[in-house]
């Protein structure tokens, strides 16, 4: 599964409603809302978390993966440490990375992109990735609105 910065992960770009996502992956294995009122839905099988903004009219915003196939710029991600990662990325432009520590769980965060890696015992365990806000202060939507 290729992490697309900026657009989503695999066949899902950000802005895709809950019918697009359904049409590539099929019924969610679990699906509720969280404290925001924002449509979640799991798949196991792909190993993957997807939250449907709900003041976005629900179209697609944020991919949590654990997913043991996912790849950056052709780089494997999840249980490489987060040393090997960053070198690897640091080729690509992604250089500029805040740590956040809590307590067994390290996140690395690249705001231009807004990539989160998420590290346990030095090595990479998950992945979150976010659509990005442009200049005008809004989403920038990678799935046009009303596309089939």
């Amino acid at each position: 599964m290729e992490i697309k910065p900026k657009h989503g992960i695999g066949s899902l770009l950000f802005g895709m409603k809950e019918a697009d996502v359904i049409a590539i992956y099929g019924k969610p294995d679990k699906e509720f809302r969280d404290d925001d009122k924002n449509i979640i839905y799991v798949y196991n099988n792909k190993k993957c978390r997807l939250t449907f903004y709900e003041d976005e009219d629900f179209r697609l915003g944020y991919i949590i993966s654990t997913n043991p196939d996912l790849d950056l710029f052709g780089e494997n991600i999840i249980g490489r440490t987060i040393d090997q990662v960053k070198q690897a990325l640091a080729s690509h432009g992604l250089t500029k990375w805040e740590q956040e520590d809590f307590d067994l769980a390290e996140n690395h965060f690249d705001e231009t992109n807004w990539l989160i890696l998420q590290a346990e015992f030095g090595e990479v365990t998950k992945v979150e990735i976010g659509a990005i806000i442009n200049d005008k202060d809004e989403f920038d939507w990678k799935f046009p609105a009303g596309k089939k």
